[in-house]
């Protein structure tokens, strides 16, 4: 026994411990190649994960007389990905068919790692087919095709590897939502138009503060914050995403991709798109809140017809249950929250209203080669549309044409076949009367009539009788549907217009419930606004046609013709908070933050007499002869001009003046007031 002991000491050891010594092959496994992938769950090192991946497979197949020849590693590619779209997987799959590739067998560092779901049992069989093998080390070796415990312990790998990563995702989805609730923290990513990513002190965590990383929050850019409210406040007075983002286009303002073209590579500064003013009129991060969640990634199977060529990646909108906000402002704001939801009521029973309601947007107007300074400001009496300024030789007319109109619209009864007004018949008295409101001598029946407008009207209820009669109606149909059911009428016919009345009657049930109760001003907050326009008559005199349309615009202006009755009704909705005016001759509609509720002011009401000979009618327009109003007759009865604050209401606070006998009358105090030329002409 001694003796057997001496001749093979390490024999006996092996079978007191009861270890099974195999012998090695004479040539060993031979040249290898490694396959390893770094993982896009954590933020590790690629090199550091390359490196422990290919020690673990050198460790494995060394022993047996294997080395590693040839290497592939992926970088940055999801575990969901299949082989063939992999960079380094495809060139290992390629490799495959090349006999003088070096190698006849694949080992990886770790299984969990390479494969995902099913996809081992769709890789396998390429391999075998060209007579390589793999291992695999938590098999322990090679994959057995022909063992059932490999083929099951593969297919568990698979489901381990695809329910770890769903734990990751739900482990730092769940970190982040609570980081936005509780903190308001910026999650990275690009920041909105109207904003810049600032240094915000120490990273809230003591261990990445320490390796120096700095937390992040967002600061108003003012140029680009200024550009926002101005689609907001555009929006908020009726205009569509594209006559807003024309508008831009004309003034010459960036586009987001071109303000910023660092940020946004992967886009074509070509200039503003509805897309784009969409996208930032849903934008509830212009609240100053922090919002989280609104996009997410889908994975969409890139052939539905073929389930192994794996997913691809969409973003998509999240549900409303996936979306968190933070409980407290995280940033400064740039619309107010009463705006926003405005906004998206707006949007809202504008989408359940479909084609007929987008129609209703204004377009904008369309670019030209020359000033007009009443463009987009005259409406038609008829149709309730923008009339067009239409130049005839040296004179400048705004037309309203009944050929435009859709066929069959109740508009085209009784609208005249084109309705015209002459500019020079209104340009004048209506800056007159501009200057005359605003100058010093009159400050204060301005200001007085304008606190006490609000008491008397607001654009509040019309806007509320506008959704009121809107929810009747979706209800009407409602009922008018259900009663077709009832007598009979298949209900499957009727399902599609039944859904749009019922998401008519629920976006407009909600535009009520969010409406803003009207809130008013003091005298010294007209008195403010007021003087920061600065001397508006002496500007208005030597203004440009340029000029005068921006001025218009600020003021927000609208004229309302009526051909019939011969009348223009003109209104100004001044912006609450204005920073700059007319001063200097700038006339740029700028607000130090989102017009409030406007202050609805009738400049004037003009009517000529009846019986008068001021017809109005255009003198040779059908033979293309110059267009030339009918003037006043010297002896005619005195026509009545009237300042009113309400709209609708009508009472004359102003003065009364118009061209008699004995040539102009004075007004209140002794002003001499020029009479008003006749504006309105049709044919």
């Amino acid at each position: 026994m001694t003796a057997e002991i001496i001749s093979d000491p390490w024999a006996t050891l092996d079978d007191l411990l009861g270890i099974e010594v195999v012998d090695a092959a004479d040539e060993g496994i031979g040249p290898l190649a490694f396959y390893g992938r770094c993982s896009t769950e954590d933020n590790q090192d690629p090199e550091t994960s390359r490196g422990w991946q290919l020690g673990n497979a050198r460790k494995f197949v060394e022993p047996l007389g294997g080395s590693v020849a040839a290497e592939f590693f992926d970088i940055g590619q999801s575990r969901s990905v299949p082989w063939e779209r992999r960079e380094a997987a495809g060139r290992l799959l390629a490799a495959l068919k090349d006999p003088n590739r070096g190698w006849d067998a694949v080992v990886v560092g770790e299984g969990t790692r390479c494969w995902f779901g099913n996809q081992f049992s769709l890789i396998a069989p390429r391999f075998a087919a060209y007579g390589v093998d793999l291992w695999v080390p938590e098999l322990g070796g090679k994959f057995d095709a022909r063992n059932p415990s490999h083929k099951m312990l593969m297919s568990v790998l698979g489901g381990m590897s695809e329910s770890e990563r769903q734990h990751v995702q739900a482990r730092v989805r769940a970190a982040m939502d609570a980081q936005v609730i509780n903190e308001g923290r910026h999650q990275g990513g690009r920041a909105p138009y109207g904003y810049v990513v600032v240094d915000g002190g120490p990273h809230p965590n003591p261990r990445k503060a320490a390796e120096g990383f700095r937390l992040r929050v967002l600061a108003i850019d003012e140029l680009a914050a200024e550009v926002v409210r101005r689609i907001f406040a555009a929006y908020l007075d009726g205009r569509g995403d594209r006559a807003i983002a024309n508008e831009l286009n004309r003034l010459g303002i960036p586009c987001p991709s071109a303000y910023k073209p660092e940020q946004n590579p992967h886009r074509f500064a070509d200039g503003w798109q509805g897309s784009t003013v969409r996208s930032i009129l849903e934008n509830p991060r212009y609240t100053g809140y922090a919002f989280f969640g609104r996009w997410t990634r889908q994975e969409m199977l890139l052939d539905p017809d073929d389930v192994a060529a794996g997913h691809v990646v969409r973003f998509r909108r999240a549900a409303a249950d996936r979306v968190v906000r933070s409980r407290k402002p995280a940033h400064p704001k740039i619309i107010e929250v009463e705006d926003f939801v405005e906004v998206q009521l707006r949007r809202r029973s504008r989408a359940a209203g479909g084609l007929p309601a987008a129609r209703k947007l204004e377009r904008g107007p369309k670019a030209t080669k020359r000033a007009y300074p009443l463009r987009g400001r005259v409406r038609c009496g008829y149709c309730l549309r923008r009339m067009e300024g239409t130049p005839r030789e040296t004179r400048t007319y705004y037309r309203c044409a009944a050929r435009s109109l859709v066929p069959g619209s109740p508009a085209l009864q009784g609208h005249p076949k084109n309705v015209y007004l002459p500019e020079v018949a209104v340009l004048d008295p209506l800056n007159d009367w501009l200057g005359g409101l605003f100058d010093r001598e009159h400050i204060d029946r301005t200001v007085d009539a304008l606190v006490a407008s609000q008491h008397q009207a607001s654009i509040a209820p019309n806007a509320r009788e506008a959704a009121q009669k809107r929810l009747d109606a979706a209800e009407a149909k409602l009922r008018r549907f259900k009663a077709a059911i009832e007598a009979g009428v298949d209900p499957a016919a009727l399902v599609e217009s039944i859904n749009d009345a019922q998401a008519q009657r629920a976006a407009t049930k909600a535009e009520l419930d969010g409406m803003p109760a009207p809130n008013t001003l003091g005298r010294a907050e007209v008195f403010a606004m007021i003087d920061s326009l600065g001397d508006v008559g002496c500007a208005l005199k030597h203004a440009e046609p340029a000029k005068l349309q921006e001025l218009y615009e600020a003021l927000r202006l609208e004229m309302v013709y009526d051909a019939e009755n011969r009348a223009v009704d003109v209104t100004i909705q001044p912006a609450r908070r204005v920073s700059a005016g007319v001063r200097g001759g700038d006339f740029g509609p700028k607000t130090c933050g989102p017009p409030q509720i406007p202050l609805p002011i009738t400049l004037f009401y003009w009517r000529p007499p009846k019986g008068g000979c001021m017809s109005g009618n255009l003198s040779g327009t059908r033979s293309g002869g110059q267009s030339r109003a009918t003037p006043m007759c010297p002896g005619q009865s005195e026509g009545q001009s009237w300042v009113r604050v309400v709209a609708g209401a009508r009472r004359p606070i102003g003065c009364r003046y118009g061209m008699g006998r004995s040539g102009p009358r004075t007004g209140p105090g002794g002003r001499l007031d020029r009479p008003m030329p006749p504006p309105a002409t049709s044919d």
